[in-house]
Parts: structure tokens; sequence; C-alpha cells
């Protein structure tokens, strides 16, 4: 009778062990289906705002740093980069945008209006 009820038990167990199993089911995206094209659009535009930022200051930087390798200091302001002929012009700043220059560091930022 024991070794019924061992066989059985390891019966059950086997059975058990070698069952098909679930996987869970994939979770859901984040955010709202109805709003993800308002969601896609307004990532594009910060993705495009980020990228004007980042090309902006960072042609700025080299300007900066050919500027202070002719002349072995930083220039007072960003005008100073057309006055010596480092830059043809000084380039706009994206709406409601403007660049914030420190003349100590020669370090360039552009920051909100």
């Amino acid at each position: 009778m024991k070794r019924f009820v061992f066989l059985l038990l390891v019966a059950c167990l086997t059975f058990y062990a070698c069952g098909k199993k679930e996987e869970p089911a994939p979770k859901p995206a984040a955010g709202n289906p109805v709003t993800a094209p308002v969601d896609y659009l307004g990532a594009v535009a910060k993705g495009q705002q980020t990228a004007v930022k980042t090309l902006g200051t960072v042609s700025l930087d080299s300007a900066i740093k050919a500027f202070f390798d002719q002349e072995s200091r930083y220039p007072k302001d960003l005008n100073e980069l057309v006055t010596s002929g480092v830059l043809p012009k000084l380039r706009a700043a994206p709406t409601g945008m403007k660049f914030q220059y420190d003349p100590a560091t020669g370090q360039v930022k552009m920051v909100k209006q």
C-alpha cells in the first residue's frame, strides 16, 4: 500500500511538472491608444527642439574655441566672434530661446527667454 501511494505521488508530480506552462501575457504599452498620435507628434517636436538646441550651441562652441586659439582668450560677447571674422554672422536663436554666454569660461547655453 505504501508503494502504491508513493508511486501515485511520483506520477502526479511528474505529470504536474511536465504539464503545459502558460507564458504570461505581454503587457500593453503605456499610454492611451486614443492619444497616441498626439503623443507621437509631441515627442517628434521635442526631439526637433533638442536637435536645434544642440546644433546651435555646438557651432558656437567650435567658433569660441577657434577664437580662443587665435586670441588666447575668450570673446567678451558673441558679437565679437563676428567682428573678429571667426563667424560670418551670428545665428539667431530659435523662437522663445536665447543664447546665454559666460565670457569667463567660454561656455554658451541656450535657455528660454
